[in-house]
């Protein structure tokens, strides 16, 4: 499926979905513990988050130019 939106990075350049990101924390997500209405991954997100906030806040960065989609072929004829 092609993505269907942008957004950008810590970097603060343009992304794209489906990259996949190697992960920070290891979680052992149990059919047992899903079964039972957890959500282990999102449990350990959340407390790390948290633990995080306490120590270093948040910088927001700028939002970044546009990406160019397309581009139009020069007109016939030499002219621009």
């Amino acid at each position: 499926m092609a993505p269907r939106g942008g957004f950008f990075n810590v970097d603060g350049e343009w992304d794209v979905e489906g990259l996949g990101v190697a992960p920070d924390i290891d979680v052992v997500n149990a059919p047992k513990d899903v079964a039972a209405g957890k959500d282990p991954q999102l449990e350990a997100a959340a407390a790390a988050a948290l633990r995080r906030l306490e120590t270093e806040g948040v910088e927001l960065k700028p939002e970044p130019a546009p990406p160019v989609r397309y581009r139009r072929p020069p007109r016939a004829g030499g002219g621009s």
